[in-house]
């Protein structure tokens, strides 16, 4: 990765900037990182990956899928991945191990049984994008073609997330921040990330 490209911002991508409206700012957010993750050279030697990390309730999942249908790639969610509230290490430990590991899966959580579920293969050369807090770590970057951190205020990150899942979240929004901060302390995915986008 070249310095001159680490923590860049893509044009347009604020969606609080004043000159271009919402949806038209994250469409171009979109297209750029898109062009950028099919010219991309493949860092892993299997396939093309994009990482796309940040604290709740920045946006991730909604770039991920729309990044996963611009490039006819699968999105592999780390919500699906992470082994209950206490699991954030645990997902992102699996990113390297399991998703991009010889295993080429991950084991499904099944949070209405709070309990492992059945596992998820995936095609070992088929292009990944991979979203989700915990997904850029230092183990990870060197196997990724492209690495975005995104980012938002507080009040606006929680108010997304709660609004989204409601009571549920709220019950655990202080736990689940811990795990970031403690995650972001020891990855430092920001000075990992090649991209940074402000939502």
């Amino acid at each position: 990765m070249s310095e001159g490209a680490r923590g860049a911002s893509v044009p347009g991508a604020s969606v609080s900037g004043a000159s271009v409206p919402g949806l038209e700012a994250r469409l171009a957010a979109v297209a750029s990182l898109a062009d950028r993750a099919r010219s991309a050279p493949q860092t892993s030697g299997r396939r093309s990956v994009v990482l796309v990390d940040g604290r709740s309730g920045t946006g991730k999942t909604t770039l991920g899928n729309a990044l996963g249908e611009s490039l006819g790639w699968r999105v592999v969610h780390l919500d699906d991945v992470y082994p209950g509230w206490d699991g954030l290490r645990a997902a992102s430990s699996a990113v390297v191990t399991e998703v991009l590991g010889e295993a080429s899966g991950y084991r499904r959580w099944d949070w209405a049984r709070s309990a492992p579920a059945g596992w998820v293969s995936l095609d070992p050369r088929a292009p990944l994008v991979i979203e989700g807090c915990g997904s850029l770590s230092r183990a990870s970057a060197p196997l990724a073609t492209l690495r975005v951190w995104m980012d938002a205020d507080d009040d606006v990150r929680k108010r997304r997330a709660l609004d989204r899942d409601g009571d549920v979240f709220a019950a655990e929004w202080e736990r689940w921040a811990r795990q970031e901060d403690a995650f972001i302390a020891s990855e430092d995915p920001v000075a990992l990330a090649d991209v940074v986008l402000r939502s």
